[in-house]
């Protein structure tokens, strides 16, 4: 079966963070019409696929994107407005080529990720599947309802407080199934709430959701943390509920090479050292982004040191790309990858980013932006990549909880579709 494009039309709309970003609507030959919300990210990798923002002061401070709207219903829309396809990764190679640029500068991600969603979703509508069966068809991977990993407490450039560890997530590995799981996420959050509100820590929640705490040392974060999990009577550990950690290192390390965590500079190697007594001495057993993206020789101290106890994730550093993931492989760096649509620019490089962390023995965990919409194509696309972990901030406010909500959707419609990490 072809995907016939009839028309495209993208619009300017507001994400979580109350900053533009675009919709894409795209409409079939056949009146088959779907629409696809494009994600955002604050913390950005530098190598990420560029976003296009219009840069006009007197209009949402020059984060504007009718640029990347305009060439979606211009330059986009006459190159693929009646044309067959016969796959979304048809599309996408359309799409990369009228680009013609390598990180998708001159048309805008944004504009081009939009119209590789919406392409994705007819293509499975088309087939008569649900999305995530047909990006499992796509990757070639048993599909598997993911471990979500819930944010909890935010920091960084992430909420307007002094912590510098930008995600504290708890990650329920020990449940039996996924709505435990998100019981679990959603229980323990609100325990938490009580903990920090008693000790009047709580200033206000972060971009994801998470609480936004008066506290500076992130291990106090991680000791409220583990005691919320017991409150909620759960058990803090890899068998019950476990944390997992976004430092965002890149973001509080300084010109001179050194990390500022509570004001006091650590060298590489030291801020490895605390990152092995935090390990010791909390149940945290994934840490993303634990150095900048340009130190790699850091990073494979911290592999060597760590990686066979715990994960190691790549974000920043990877920013989803296939040939940096690869470069990873042979380091020896990391030995995760995160996984966002909108770094790399299309669900084709996405889904190639997940085989080569795949084959490489890395695992991966699909992940959400700080400004997001209510669009859930990103549960989808966890289960259908079979990669068995997920995050999508706090289980709280709209735009996260789409997400959540749609994997207990598909747990629902398919009872037979295994959870966990594996699906051994």
């Amino acid at each position: 079966m072809m995907l016939r494009i009839a028309r495209l039309h993208a619009t300017e709309i507001l994400d979580s963070r109350a900053r533009p970003t675009l919709a894409v609507t795209l409409t079939t030959d056949s009146g088959l019409r779907v629409r696809a919300g494009v994600p955002s990210g604050e913390s950005t990798g530098s190598r990420e696929a560029a976003e296009l923002r219009d840069g006009d002061p007197h209009r949402f401070a020059g984060q504007g994107v009718q640029q990347a709207v305009s060439h979606v219903n211009v330059q986009i829309a006459h190159a693929l407005v009646g044309q067959r396809f016969a796959s979304v990764a048809d599309v996408d190679a359309a799409l990369t080529e009228l680009d013609g640029t390598a990180d998708k500068s001159r048309l805008g991600a944004n504009a081009v990720i939009g119209v590789s969603l919406a392409a994705a979703r007819a293509q499975a509508t088309l087939y008569g599947r649900e999305l995530w069966q047909d990006i499992a068809a796509l990757s070639g991977a048993p599909p598997l309802l993911p471990v979500p990993h819930f944010n909890v407490v935010d920091g960084g450039a992430h909420a307007a407080n002094n912590l510098d560890f930008q995600e504290f997530m708890i990650a329920p590995l020990g449940a039996p199934s996924l709505p435990e799981a998100v019981r679990a996420g959603a229980e323990i959050y609100g325990r938490l709430k009580a903990r920090l509100t008693a000790g009047r820590q709580v200033a206000g929640l972060g971009d994801e959701g998470g609480f936004a705490p008066a506290v500076d040392r992130p291990e106090d974060v991680l000791r409220e943390m583990v005691a919320a999990i017991t409150d909620a009577g759960y058990t803090p550990g890899r068998d019950g509920v476990a944390i997992a950690l976004d430092p965002a290192a890149s973001e509080f390390r300084g010109p001179d090479g050194r990390y500022r965590i509570a004001g006091e500079p650590l060298t590489s190697d030291e801020l490895i050292d605390r990152y092995e007594e935090i390990t010791h001495r909390f149940p945290v057993w994934s840490i993303e982004d634990g150095l900048g993206e340009d130190d790699w020789d850091g990073w494979a101290r911290l592999t060597a040191r760590l990686g066979e106890r715990i994960q190691i994730v790549g974000d920043d550093l990877f920013v989803t790309s296939p040939a940096i993931i690869a470069e990873a492989v042979r380091k020896k760096v990391a030995n995760s990858a995160l996984i966002k649509v909108n770094q790399i620019g299309t669900v084709t490089e996405t889904l190639e980013a997940v085989r080569v962390s795949r084959e490489a023995g890395y695992t991966q965990m699909v992940s959400h932006r700080s400004g997001e919409t209510e669009d859930s194509f990103i549960a989808d696309l966890a289960v259908g990549a079979g990669c068995g972990q997920f995050k999508s901030g706090a289980p709280a406010r709209g735009e996260r909880v789409a997400k959540y909500n749609r994997l207990l959707e598909i747990a629902d419609l398919d009872p037979g579709l295994p959870f966990g990490l594996t699906s051994g």
